[in-house]
C-alpha cells in the first residue's frame, strides 16, 4: 500500500471512531462498524429504539466536498447492504432504517447529516 493510501487510510479510520463517538453522546448505541455484507461495507451501523441508522463518514478538506463524495452509485449500494441487515440479525426486520452522513473536515465540528437521502 502506497503512502498516500495509508495516510487516507488511518484518516478514514480516526473519521469513523470519532464519529462513532458523536453517534453514542447522542443516545445511539453502535451495533457495528466497518461492516463487511456481501454487497458492500457500512461505515456504522447504529440503533437507537426502533431505528436502524446506516452511516457513511466521509472526510475530506471541507464539508462539502465529504457531502459530494457520497455518489449515487453508493447511495444505492448501501441501500442494497441495508436490506440484507435483517439476514444478519433477524430482530433488525422490525426497525425503520434511515441513512445519515457524517461529514468531517480538518478545524471543524463534525456534521451530522440525518436523512442524508432516501432509498427507494
Amino acid at each position: 500500500m502506497s503512502n498516500k493510501r495509508q495516510a487516507a487510510e488511518t484518516r478514514g479510520r480516526r473519521a469513523e471512531s470519532l464519529a462513532a463517538w458523536l453517534l453514542r453522546f447522542k443516545g445511539y448505541r453502535i451495533i457495528a462498524a466497518r461492516l463487511r455484507t456481501p454487497l458492500g461495507e457500512i461505515d456504522l451501523v447504529a440503533k437507537r429504539g426502533k431505528l436502524i441508522v446506516i452511516v457513511e463518514v466521509k472526510a475530506r478538506a471541507n464539508v462539502n466536498e465529504a457531502m459530494a463524495a457520497v455518489s449515487v452509485r453508493q447511495q444505492q449500494r448501501l441501500a442494497a447492504a441495508a436490506g440484507w441487515l435483517p439476514s444478519w440479525k433477524p430482530e433488525l426486520a422490525e426497525c425503520d432504517i434511515r441513512f445519515d452522513v457524517i461529514a468531517m473536515a480538518p478545524g471543524r465540528w463534525p456534521q451530522h447529516i440525518q436523512n442524508a437521502w432516501i432509498s427507494n
